[in-house]
């Protein structure tokens, strides 16, 4: 397996909050604009037996299953991205009382992990790192401590 993007970046929110906020991936598009819908099975919350389908834009669709799952630290989600097998962990750590650092892994295995990983990597970031600056301030809006 190769490790593609390590991303650590820091909310203003307790653990708890972040973590729940997170965990509505139905609003994921309002901070993720690459992501246009995410189905989730079962509906609801995210929860240890958690697949779905992330709908992006241009029509492009990914799935994945939970494959770990721990309240408040992490969770691993893995899925097929053409012949490579992606592996997101989510992972919480609190800095106090409030705030969290939040540290993103992607990671892929498979056929041309090492090449065609990289150039997946280079793309996904570009939303990424747009993605990660709204969530910032989407959640010091709503979470508002």
């Amino acid at each position: 397996m190769v490790t593609l993007i390590v991303r650590e970046f820091t909310v203003d929110a307790p653990v708890r909050a972040a973590w729940d906020h997170l965990a509505h991936l139905e609003r994921w598009p309002s901070w993720a604009r690459h992501i246009t819908r995410i189905d989730l099975k079962p509906p609801g919350q995210l929860g240890p037996q958690s697949a779905g389908v992330i709908h992006l834009a241009h029509g492009i669709k990914s799935t994945f299953q939970m494959t770990e799952f721990r309240p408040y630290e992490n969770w691993k989600w893995v899925g097929p991205f053409f012949w490579l097998t992606v592996h997101y962990d989510h992972r919480f750590v609190p800095l106090g009382a409030k705030q969290t650092k939040l540290v993103w892994i992607l990671a892929a295995e498979g056929f041309g992990a090492g090449i065609f990983g990289r150039l997946f990597a280079k793309i996904y970031r570009r939303n990424l790192e747009k993605a990660i600056l709204l969530l910032v301030s989407e959640m010091a809006t709503q979470i508002g401590l």
